[in-house]
């Protein structure tokens, strides 16, 4: 079946360029209407120009599409709120949502200033809450949406140099885990996104050989299946150079080790088999692991 956003009205932040280019431009062809939303500054945040996003916009207008662009910060609520009533003055609705603007000031945490610690989060992590927020009483009164959050392999698993980053992305993850299940009765779809491709905020981190091969538009295929009608539901899927990967987040079988002055040290005993991966799951939600162990320590007063 064919992916088609004909009708839909998308929201893309951070699609100056790069990879949000891709997903607004995307998104266009298979018919969506887009807000191109664009700071227009510098990869580390700093400066802004609307000329970005309005060069976006005349792309998906010569392709025939509809587009108009805005320049709100994602960090500034006001802002954010007003992208979304211009989206709904323009269209009559907002059906997606793509979480894509952000930032990177990269030091080893040593090194790291704690103003750009939180300058990182502030756009990552509460630049798409500021975005969410807007767009869910949308979502929940026309009982349809999709959202999709870019996170990180440097969230997920870890990245020398990218702490702020790094807790930021992973963040989105927890967001998206109960949003997900929030949103759920009225038919709101909320997944994330890792990518990884060749833009501005990665061209320092590889060899121009695998530069090439990380194109952005092969992370473009990942975003519209999270993004269509047809989405799963609390996805995390991995793009690049044309693979796609599912991460989880999950719980091992682990072991009752019980109570008393010892605890700690018969912990550290079990340790290796309470890491073991063989036959671990992945909780429908967080209830889960206060129900197996509870479930657990019951058995053991039988």
């Amino acid at each position: 079946m064919k992916i088609d956003f004909t009708g839909r009205v998308a929201i893309v932040t951070g699609a100056g360029g790069g990879l949000g280019r891709e997903h607004a431009l995307a998104l266009a062809k298979r018919g969506a209407k887009v807000v191109v939303n664009d700071l227009g500054g510098a990869r580390d945040g700093s400066g802004g120009s609307s000329s970005a996003a309005m060069a976006v916009v005349e792309e998906i207008k010569a392709m025939g599409g509809e587009a108009i662009a805005n320049g709100a910060s994602v960090t500034d609520f006001a802002a954010v709120q007003e992208m979304v009533q211009e989206a709904i003055k323009a269209w009559g609705r907002v059906d997606i949502l793509i979480n894509n603007a952000g930032i990177l000031r990269d030091k080893s945490f040593t090194k790291m200033e704690l103003d750009d610690f939180k300058l990182v989060v502030d756009v990552h992590l509460m630049g798409a809450v500021n975005c969410c927020k807007a767009v869910w009483p949308v979502m929940n009164e026309q009982k349809y949406g999709r959202i999709v959050m870019t996170t990180s392999s440097s969230g997920l698993f870890g990245n020398f140099g990218q702490s702020n980053y790094g807790a930021a992305k992973m963040a989105l993850v927890g967001l998206m885990q109960t949003l997900s299940l929030e949103g759920a009765k009225n038919d709101i779809c909320v997944n994330s996104l890792a990518p990884t491709a060749a833009t501005r905020m990665t061209e320092s981190l590889f060899p121009a050989a695998m530069l090439d091969a990380l194109q952005p538009s092969d992370v473009v295929p990942a975003m519209l299946v999270l993004a269509s009608e047809q989405a799963p539901n609390r996805t995390i899927l991995c793009a690049g150079a044309g693979s796609f990967e599912a991460a989880h987040i999950t719980l091992t079988q682990g072991a009752w080790v019980g109570r008393g002055e010892d605890a700690a040290e018969r912990l550290a005993a079990q340790l290796s088999q309470i890491k073991n991966r063989e036959g671990d799951t992945v909780p429908e939600s967080g209830m889960a692991q206060g129900h197996l162990e509870i479930s657990r320590a019951m058995a053991q007063t039988k």
